[in-house]
């Protein structure tokens, strides 16, 4: 295992229990402060420490770093050294933290300047997203959504079970989680009409789903085997791509998703290392048939992330309306890659990729309104009485989530959306 995921660690810095950013963590963002312009970062606890300031006054020398590597707007740059830089950075930083390393404890000046409360930074988007591949990877919701538009008996197309069905989106429109979202206008076709109206969408829903990010740029016309694709990906975020469901029901025939999804998607802000998270690895749920050859994989490749929805009203404090996990996935990240790149599409440092909406085998697990309501025919009631099928102006979606074993819980931090009124 590696070093740095030792359940034994301990650091000097306080970490309360419960907290997503444990020593054993140590993800990675971007952010600014009233004094600093956006800059990168390591959480710890409840700190932001400044990666400019260790690596301009000597902390992380000998690792080969480039200067001005973290002074810098995106992780791109540094994400593009690739994992084992990134995990030699990791291992550093925690060597810092450790309770028995005096090197940034004992000097208090460094301290000031290098920890920063978290309370006193905003956090940015942390990579520029040159690509935006949303996949539909969940068998529980793909079901679902089978069921409830076409024949129960025939829920998942042919080809379901057969590769990661997947869709390019828009990058220009993902922001960092704290960005609210208006309400997107298109066309509808309500059930008593036979012409579609324009109207600002009367679905609105939330898509619970994590996405990985790309570390390397590939070559056109190479391929990505499912045994090589990790040592392609930096790590994982929380997405939340935010859907219009009856703009989609609309326009998805025959070409898929388009204006009822290009509108908006939040990511959290910080970037949780595959090398954090390796210690919650576990089985796949079984594929049957069997893949083809180039989707076959060995080991665990799926994560034990457990994951929460809650919906906030204007008169009401957050709920919990879903509880699922990433586990559930049927197809993983590994076979995400490995098809995405199979036909010899290149890949760019920075690009994401999200898992599709996840759900799991019980009704509260379910990953969007679409399924929690039954297509809005079962609302769900909040502690003040008021009533949901989908989602209404000034509603605040925050999804949460963590992995936890050996005493040890690795978090994401938020992702949290409100949705404003149409402009």
């Amino acid at each position: 295992m590696i070093q740095a995921n030792s359940p034994n660690l301990k650091s000097w810095i306080e970490v309360e229990s419960g907290s997503d950013f444990p020593i054993q963590n140590l993800p990675f963002g971007i952010f600014k402060t009233k004094y600093l312009t956006p800059v990168a970062g390591v959480a710890i606890g409840k700190y932001v420490l400044d990666l400019v300031y260790l690596h301009e006054n000597g902390f992380l020398d000998g690792l080969g770093l480039p200067p001005g590597i973290f002074n810098q707007q995106y992780l791109n740059d540094f994400l593009k050294l690739g994992r084992k830089k990134g995990r030699e950075v990791r291992e550093r930083i925690s060597q810092l933290l450790r309770h028995d390393n005096d090197e940034l404890k004992a000097n208090p000046a460094a301290r000031e300047i290098a920890l920063i409360p978290m309370q006193e930074v905003q956090m940015q988007l942390p990579v520029r997203i040159p690509n935006y591949t949303d996949f539909y990877s969940s068998e529980e919701h793909a079901t679902n959504v089978g069921s409830m538009f076409r024949d129960p008996k025939n829920a998942l197309l042919p080809n379901w079970k057969h590769l990661p069905v997947g869709y390019h989106g828009r990058t220009s429109s993902i922001v960092v989680s704290g960005t609210s979202i208006h309400r997107p206008k298109g066309q509808i076709k309500l059930p008593d009409s036979d012409q579609p109206v324009f109207s600002p969408s009367r679905k609105m829903d939330f898509e619970l789903e994590v996405a990985f990010v790309t570390c390397t740029d590939s070559r056109l016309g190479q391929s990505i085997t499912t045994t090589e694709a990790e040592e392609h990906i930096f790590g994982m975020v929380l997405f939340n791509d935010w859907s219009a469901r009856d703009i989609q029901q609309w326009e998805y025939v025959p070409l898929g998703p388009f204006l009822g999804k290009n509108f908006g998607s939040t990511i959290s802000p910080w970037i949780v290392t595959l090398d954090a998270l390796e210690p919650f690895r576990t089985a796949s749920p079984q594929q049957n048939p069997e893949v083809l050859p180039y989707l076959r994989f060995q080991g665990e490749k799926n994560f034990d992330i457990m994951l929460e929805v809650f919906l906030q009203s204007e008169k009401s404090e957050p709920v919990t309306i879903s509880r699922s996990n990433f586990k559930y996935m049927y197809w993983n990240i590994n076979q995400q890659l490995a098809h995405h790149t199979i036909n010899g599409c290149n890949i760019q440092v920075g690009d994401l990729y999200a898992s599709g909406t996840i759900s799991g085998p019980s009704p509260g697990s379910y990953g969007s309104l679409l399924e929690l309501t039954l297509n809005g025919t079962k609302p769900l009631t909040l502690p003040d009485g008021s009533k949901r099928t989908f989602i209404e102006d000034n509603d605040t979606i925050i999804m949460k989530g963590h992995c936890e074993k050996n005493g040890v819980r690795i978090g994401f931090g938020n992702c949290v959306g409100k949705i404003l009124p149409s402009l």
